[in-house]
């Protein structure tokens, strides 16, 4: 009779590179409710170089944190295991580099002022697998088609298997299909409150990841992993629930005071914001002027053309989209850069600049856009001052530190370069 796998907990972190970090330990140790990390795990680079980030004790001995772990327990794709996710600490206070906590902070400030922020994630990932010499080449689909589903999009049926996992692991899947190039695929997420939805989109990413490793395929969440195909990114929805439950984006199927200002907020913030939603050398790539991703500081109705994207055809699906994050950033750091940004606009009632009325291809009426490249998005990060202590001072001071050394490592270097440094990671 063959022997059971041992029952073991797998306790998982996102850190600021968005890597899931974690420990397998026994359930009962888990049980005890925490688990010790070396806080040096932040001042890793993609290179295994340790830095001198802020917070992490680079001078002190490289000091403990503790991950608190939730009392519930996730489904696992693992036999034998389940899987713990939690908030860091260090002594009795949230750690400052845990974005979690902060989206958590932030899900506070919004009650505070009577709503409930919403979010549902749209992530975009491409398929690779090996050539005859080793190098990760895009997967062979020569049928695929935009919105395709089936072998012709899938032909070893990996995307299958990812949804079949998902079902069993609770994992909310709204919908899948081909996106826009081959071997490239839209894996979307229901709606759900904010650190639900972002728990439910780490998990996601982790396990497809690991899911097309055993297929020896490689899962990339990369934003622009082959130059001359479309881009991949995370779409960010989300809405406002008032006290009775109620969908406050566009009760009368006209946008509220409420997102009006919210989109305000995104757009007065839009440069800042770079910094933390697209986070790597290889973001710069996807966002372009065309592109159908955040570049432009503007918004409309239902055009995929803007960065902030709105829907108001029904009061109860209302919505917002904010369209310039990629997956290379950690979602709870997305979502929380998202919230503050909106919440600034709200609280300082920013007026809402007219809408984008033209195609967004070739002409567009807003001449701000992201900055160029990722050391320009960090200085834009640095000055934006409202931005940087909304979603966290220590946090930032972080990302800074680790993104500005990570610009300097990949100066000079190709885009094929700059792709293969980051392709075993995201």
């Amino acid at each position: 009779m063959a022997k059971k796998a041992a029952g073991r907990t797998r306790a998982l972190f996102c850190d600021l590179l968005n890597l899931p970090r974690g420990k397998y330990v026994p359930k009962k140790i888990a049980a005890g409710g925490s688990i010790g990390f070396a806080r040096g795990a932040f001042a890793v680079s993609y290179d295994r170089d340790l830095l001198t980030i802020p917070g992490c004790g680079y001078y002190d001995g490289l000091p403990d944190m503790e991950l608190v772990l939730d009392e519930e327990r996730r489904k696992s794709w693992q036999t034998g295991t389940e899987i713990a996710l939690g908030n860091l600490y260090v002594g009795d206070e949230p750690f400052g580099l845990c974005a979690r906590s902060q989206l958590i902070r932030t899900m506070e400030e919004w009650k505070a002022l009577g709503y409930m922020p919403m979010v549902g994630l749209e992530t975009e990932a491409y398929l690779f697998q090996r050539d005859e010499d080793g190098v990760w080449r895009p997967y062979d689909t020569p049928g695929a088609f935009v919105y395709g589903t089936g072998p012709a999009n899938d032909p070893r049926g990996v995307m299958d298997e990812i949804w079949e996992t998902a079902y069993k692991m609770d994992l909310p899947i709204e919908s899948m299909n081909g996106e826009y190039d081959n071997g490239q695929f839209e894996l979307t997420l229901c709606f759900d409150e904010p650190l639900k939805a972002c728990d439910d989109a780490f998990l996601l990413r982790t396990m497809s990841r690991e899911i097309a490793l055993k297929h020896g395929l490689l899962l990339t969440y990369l934003p622009k992993p082959i130059p001359d195909r479309g881009g991949s990114g995370l779409h960010v929805n989300f809405s406002f629930n008032n006290s009775e439950s109620e969908n406050v984006v566009a009760p009368d199927k006209e946008l509220s005071d409420l997102a009006k200002h919210s989109m305000a907020g995104l757009i007065h913030h839009h440069q800042g914001l770079a910094g933390l939603l697209a986070t790597t050398v290889n973001s710069y790539e996807r966002l372009g002027p065309g592109s159908m991703a955040g570049y432009w500081a503007n918004w409309a109705d239902d055009h995929r053309l803007v960065t902030t994207r709105c829907s108001t055809k029904s009061p109860k699906s209302a919505r917002l989209e904010h369209r310039m994050a990629d997956c290379a950033t950690n979602p709870y750091l997305a979502v929380t850069s998202v919230l503050q940004a909106a919440k600034l606009g709200f609280e300082a009632k920013y007026p809402l600049q007219p809408a984008e009325d033209l195609d967004g291809m070739e002409n567009v009426r807003e001449r701000r856009h992201v900055p160029s490249a990722l050391d320009k998005a960090m200085d834009a990060l640095d000055k934006d001052v409202k931005l940087r202590s909304a979603v966290g001072e220590l946090l930032c001071d972080a990302m800074l530190f680790l993104k500005r050394d990570e610009f300097k490592r990949l100066l000079g270097k190709s885009v094929d370069e700059v792709r293969d440094y980051y392709l075993p990671f995201i």
